[in-house]
């Protein structure tokens, strides 16, 4: 089956294998980077380079500690979506400040130990038991393993791909790799368009071109936004998303704004506003 054949949407993401491949990339990204390069200014906010090496070691290391070894050292509970926001951009920036500091050479041997111990880590999980954490861009209060494992293969992708964006480095854009990530981000779709008005039976498809790319249909049901294994004879808007920005539009690495010219919009354009307008991240 072609990949752009698939209707993606509903079944588990199991690639906790994958953390292995994208995390390997990833060292050899860093150990390719000149002195120059690592201070470069990436499409995350404020950060450079080594602002965002510095956050995927914080990440990896931070949910090894308190999910591994459930190491608490605060006792923050926050009790609505932006109180989890800034907790987390909080937790963020302190890392960032930290790890920043390190030269290439410490950063990078301790990323090796860090990505390995993930790796084993999310291997020896039960992807249908509950997550320690849930993906709260998904609207979920109760997340399972598969998905926040999934999570963590978007957080590794897309930030590996700022880097190499910045140094203009060859992405990794594989049906392997690339899939599975705009799989796990569209899955907050029907959270994003919780307030949308539409009539039930309503149906939006979002087509991603390329080798890495798919479509879904989110299609408004009896109490809430649901995805179908087939696509419909009638569809409300269709948007079609090249995948070279398709990642950027869900991480805030592009606004809804700057992505119209190179999206295809067809029939309704609000709904095709609520999945440019889909953040796929916290914070």
């Amino acid at each position: 089956m072609n990949l752009n054949d698939r209707l993606g949407g509903s079944d588990a993401i199991l690639c906790a294998n994958l953390l292995r491949g994208v995390d390997g990339q990833l060292i050899d990204l860093l150990q390719s980077l000149s002195a120059q390069e690592w201070d470069i200014q990436t499409i995350a906010g404020r950060w450079k380079v080594r602002d965002v090496a510095a956050h995927l070691l914080d990440t990896a290391l931070r949910k090894l500690s308190l999910v591994r070894d459930s190491w608490f050292v605060e006792n923050a509970r926050p009790r609505s979506p932006q109180e989890v926001i800034a907790l987390v951009n909080r937790l963020n920036e302190e890392g960032v400040t930290v790890y920043r500091r390190l030269s290439p050479p410490v950063l990078i041997e301790l990323m090796m130990t860090a990505c390995n111990q993930s790796a084993i880590f999310h291997e020896s999980l039960d992807p249908f038991a509950p997550a320690t954490f849930n993906v709260s861009w998904a609207g979920e209060d109760v997340s399972l393993n598969w998905f926040d494992t999934a999570r963590e293969l978007t957080e590794r992708w897309h930030h590996q791909q700022q880097i190499r964006l910045a140094t203009d480095r060859t992405g990794i854009m594989t049906p392997e790799l690339y899939y599975p990530v705009l799989d796990c981000f569209v899955r907050g779709l029907p959270y994003a368009f919780r307030n949308s008005v539409a009539p039930i039976g309503t149906n939006v498809l979002l087509a991603v071109t390329g080798d890495c790319g798919g479509q879904w249909v989110l299609s408004r049901g009896t109490n809430a936004w649901v995805f179908l294994r087939d696509i419909p004879k009638d569809i409300a808007c269709k948007v079609t998303l090249p995948q070279s920005i398709a990642w950027r539009v869900f991480t805030k690495g592009i606004a809804p704004d700057g992505a119209l010219a190179q999206v295809q919009i067809e029939g309704n354009q609000d709904l095709a506003y609520g999945i440019l307008g889909h953040t796929a991240i916290v914070g």
